[in-house]
């Protein structure tokens, strides 16, 4: 596939102060066993192989760090490959610039001894130390190169997280080529427009399932050499497919001068990692991050999120959110590295409920959740409480309000009340140890928003869930919360170094925010329009989202700019808020989505809680317990969603329209209501397209797959 010209803009005469807009503001690990296993069954990664690994066969090919890069006379973006890009280096955070491989050196030179990748293997955890990781991702580089990967050219990861995954990608930047996650539940079409727009010469996969989409595929792809599988072999031998076993022997054919010369070659303002946007409003966008982009991340966005380092305290964290999202691959991949954290990898049914059990064993120090997942928790504590004895209800009732009334009233405060100390000595302790929060004191959650809800409930167990904000073009958080620096409903502070403005203020404050910084993307690969129309001229990243700052500079989201409805009479609402208070209102709703858009008021989409089938992920007819036990309150029987919307449950029905009446009672004004609402017959899903691997809505998709139900809203008006 043809690669587009070189583009970008020229740089401000003083690329540290952008111009424009209003003034910027600025432990203990699962139990250990042989160190030389094999990460997973198949053919893998065997014992044979890993023992290769165990001395430090080579040295590094840059020790120290090389002179300082000067990248005056390049561009602010481009959308190649192989293109090159100046970084916004700012005088409050000028750390020079390093590649991937001078960050993974500096820490094994620190590290190498400590355990870095746990894993479990017929029912035993074992794991592989900082040392072991690095050769096994030089082996794999070796192995790439072997398989003729070119520079500039991607790997493409199709699989669940696990150990082969982070030698598969660390070993792809040390090839001089570039990391390429897909979601494992894209469909083949999905992934022939990533592995093609992304010239992929190398595809790994997990299982038989993935390789037969590749297989389907492959006579599409043009760029592709090769399919590497781990986790489970391939049925049968085919030509150009390898095990991860097969590939790591190939790189042992390879002098490691030749892998050294490659990685001496390699600046940190190239790219290295393309992360793939949703496509909701269109074909996918590849976000090409820069060495740059990932060290510096990595190392200052942790700071400022409290991760600590492994010489004051080994951070342990559970690795199960899919690593093509930037939240989880910054979160387990790069910044594990650059801390030196433990990383151990959950079953691939986590999502599904073996998480828990993952936790509990795990008992991680920090630990990260989209929304969905912390609601997730939150609704199974809720049906288990719900379900034990009227004692343990009262008393469980009773420390959650106590608590929650300690962390709203004294929220910094270290000083508790006796009340408060006792009660989470009786009950929230053994709770947050049920759960396998009992060592985390880092909690943080991503890629959406948190009802006010779910943080109420979770400070009432003593957790507390730090929000960030930040998109893939920011290579990950470019606001974030932590211990020292938290404010409830907001996103945090802009991490040092970086800097934000908002444009196009209204009178309460609201812009839309636009980044500025060394976490800000090179460009999209292949697509200068959407390139320029995102980052202008001095290099700031308009970012299509609305939010306020605070005095204290604490940020707040308050909507999407291409998300936000405008009514016929010309009313701008941001759905959020509203979305939210109706789910606050009435705990059977599951997903509100509100509509209107050039219409005469607003209306609501509602799906029900419900249980979730184990095997295939879809939603299932039986309610779940909180959703039972509401229609109880109300004077139903119901405990099936077809109940419900078959038959019109009159009490459910009724309860529903009181508490949109509620919701309606606290608008601003009259443009704000609902004014008509359906329950749809099954709960959004990521099976069901409505969600997105990550859970987050995707409003244009309901919207077309809803039409009809939409369209009866406003037809019954015109009658």
């Amino acid at each position: 596939m043809p690669r587009s010209s070189e583009a970008g803009r020229g740089c401000p005469e003083d690329p540290s102060m952008p111009d424009g807009g209003d003034a910027p503001q600025a432990g203990r690990a699962p139990r250990e066993s042989s160190a030389a296993s094999s990460p997973s069954d198949g053919q893998a990664l065997s014992k044979e192989s890993l023992g290769h690994a165990l001395p430090l066969s080579s040295p590094s090919p840059e020790k120290a760090r090389g002179a300082q890069l000067d990248c005056s006379g390049e561009p602010l973006w481009t959308t190649r490959a192989d293109g090159r890009v100046h970084l916004r280096v700012h005088p409050t955070c000028p750390q020079p610039p390093y590649t991937v491989h001078q960050m993974f050196h500096e820490v094994l030179d620190k590290y190498g001894d400590l355990s870095a990748l746990g894993f479990k293997r017929q029912g035993v955890w074992e794991h592989i130390s900082y040392s072991q990781y690095y050769l096994l991702a030089r082996r794999t580089a070796k192995g790439f190169l072997k398989l003729g990967l070119e520079r500039a050219h991607s790997v493409a990861i199709l699989g669940f997280n696990s150990p082969e995954w982070f030698f598969s990608a660390v070993g792809t930047v040390f090839a001089g080529g570039i990391v390429t996650g897909i979601y494992t539940t894209s469909s083949p079409e999905a992934c022939q427009y990533i592995a093609h727009d992304s010239r992929a010469n190398i595809i790994v996969v997990d299982t038989q399932k993935q390789l037969e989409k590749i297989l389907k595929i492959w006579k599409n792809l043009p760029h592709l050499k090769a399919v590497v599988t781990y986790r489970e072999a391939p049925a049968r031998k085919m030509a150009r497919v390898y095990t991860m076993h097969e590939v790591m022997g190939l790189g042992d054919e390879l002098p490691e001068e030749t892998l050294d010369a490659v990685i001496s070659a390699q600046q940190p303002n190239q790219c290295c990692v393309l992360i793939y946007t949703s496509g909701t409003t269109g074909s996918p966008k590849g976000v090409m991050l820069s060495q740059d982009n990932v060290t510096w991340t990595a190392r200052h966005c942790s700071q400022a999120g409290g991760i600590q380092a492994a010489e004051v305290r080994q951070e342990v964290v559970v690795s199960y959110l899919p690593l093509s999202h930037i939240a989880a691959q910054f979160y387990d991949l790069w910044a594990g590295i650059r801390c030196g954290a433990h990383i151990c990898f959950a079953e691939p049914d986590a999502l599904q409920g073996s998480l828990a059990n993952t936790l509990r064993e795990v008992e991680p120090t920090s630990h990260l959740g989209v929304p969905r997942v912390w609601e997730k928790i939150m609704e199974r504590i809720q049906e288990v409480g719900a379900g034990s004895g009227f004692i343990r209800r009262k008393m469980l009732l009773w420390a959650m309000s106590v608590a929650l009334e300690q962390n709203v009233t004294c929220p910094s405060s270290d000083l508790k009340s006796f009340k408060a100390r006792l009660a989470d000595y009786l009950v929230l302790a053994k709770v947050r140890q049920a759960l396998g929060f009992a060592r985390c004191r880092r909690n943080f959650y991503g890629a959406a928003p948190l009802t006010t809800e779910t943080e109420k409930f979770f400070l009432g167990l003593n957790i507390h869930l730090y929000g960030g904000y930040g998109l893939s073009e920011t290579s990950g958080p470019h606001f974030i919360s932590s211990l020292s620096n938290h404010r409830p409903g907001s996103s945090g502070k802009v991490v040092p170094g970086c800097l934000v403005k908002l444009v196009n203020k209204d009178a309460e404050g609201v812009g839309e925010i636009c980044l500025w910084g060394r976490t800000i993307f090179m460009g999209y690969l292949n697509m200068e329009d959407k390139t320029s129309e995102a980052i202008d001229a001095e290099g700031w990243l308009h970012t299509g989202d609305t939010g306020r700052l605070d005095k204290d500079g604490f940020l707040f989201i308050t909507g999407r700019l291409k998300e936000i409805i405008i009514t016929a009479g010309g009313e701008n609402v941001t759905p959020v808020p509203i979305e939210d208070a109706v789910k606050m209102e009435l705990p059977i709703i599951s997903n509100a989505m509100l509509v209107g858009d050039q219409r005469k008021f607003l209306s609501m989409l509602l799906t029900l809680k419900c249980t979730l089938d184990p095997d295939a992920c879809h939603p299932t007819d039986h309610l779940t317990e909180q959703a039972v036990q509401f229609c109880r309150q109300v004077g139903s029987s119901a405990t099936t969603v077809s109940e419900i919307v078959g038959r019109r449950d009159e009490a459910v029905y009724r309860a529903i329209e009181e508490g949109i009446q509620r919701v309606n009672r606290k608008a601003a004004a009259q443009p704000y209501h609902i004014q008509k609402w359906a329950i749809l017959q099954k709960d959004f899903s990521v099976a069901g397209g409505e969600l997105g691997p990550t859970l987050k809505l995707r409003r244009f998709t309901v919207l077309d797959k809803y039409k009809d139900v939409i369209d009866s809203f406003y037809q019954e008006q015109k009658k």
